[in-house]
């Protein structure tokens, strides 16, 4: 498979509040928690540029001023780190995404990760099964256990979401016999997803998942199965040892 990669831009989602991974968050944003002594912001940056992308957007709001020192004194790990600052108001990964269109190339693809999650999967695999079938979005998904999962067709088409604890659906697209899978928040992106955020309604703040929800009737959105990948959520403080023991 020839490794020319077709994505130029990416951003990491860091700004959250981080309230899982209390006490730490109480002093520091979750973005500089540190794994076998590499922050997670770090980590994710370098699995990026082992893919070859090297400008990097990172939106900021807990402790904004520590990851932007951090990304000064480390010259940006290697990489042309760019800030988008949500200082103001958090805005969740949609609203933050859309507040960061400015720094993104018109017209081209890009991709998004979230600083929490650590993951060996295979982003130029991940971009073939893309351009092979050439939807608006794709993401990476595990049939890990999660607390809520998207639900897929045989062609994993996105069609739903479903919450495990409450038995909450949310259906977009009807289907026989749906497939749950969690979502690994590694996504590519066409850029006509600004234009379509827009054009239906969403601003300020809300969820990638709703931008996801609401679409899918129309858009194709893809899960790619990489089932059998590392991948750890590195959400509460105890989840760290998991983190290490994986990701040297």
């Amino acid at each position: 498979m020839s490794k020319e990669l077709k994505v130029t831009k990416a951003i990491i989602f860091s700004a959250g509040l981080g309230t899982r991974f209390k006490p730490w968050t109480d002093k520091h944003p979750k973005a500089l928690a540190m794994v076998n002594g590499k922050s997670l912001l770090q980590r994710n940056i370098e699995y990026l540029q082992s893919y070859g992308v090297t400008d990097v957007i990172v939106n900021v709001h807990h402790f904004a001023a520590q990851i932007e020192a951090a990304v000064k004194e480390n010259n940006g790990w290697g990489s042309n780190v760019m800030i988008s600052d949500e200082r103001q108001n958090v805005l969740e990964t949609g609203g933050g995404l859309l507040h960061a269109k400015s720094l993104f190339t018109p017209g081209q693809r890009f991709i998004s990760c979230n600083v929490d999650i650590l993951t060996d999967l295979d982003i130029y695999k991940l971009l073939l099964y893309h351009d092979l079938h050439r939807p608006l979005i794709t993401f990476g998904v595990t049939n890990r256990t999660s607390s809520r999962n998207l639900l897929f067709n045989e062609n994993m088409r996105l069609c739903g979401w479903r919450n495990n604890k409450t038995g909450e659906e949310k259906i977009a697209l009807s289907g026989n016999h749906l497939q749950s899978f969690a979502y690994s928040c590694v996504v590519v992106f066409e850029y006509e997803i600004f234009h379509l955020m827009k054009s239906h309604g969403f601003a300020h703040k809300f969820s990638l998942i709703d931008v996801y929800l609401k679409l899918a009737k129309e858009q194709t959105i893809l899960g790619y199965n990489h089932s059998g990948d590392r991948l750890v959520d590195v959400g509460k403080p105890e989840s760290v040892s998991i983190a290490e023991a994986q990701f040297q």
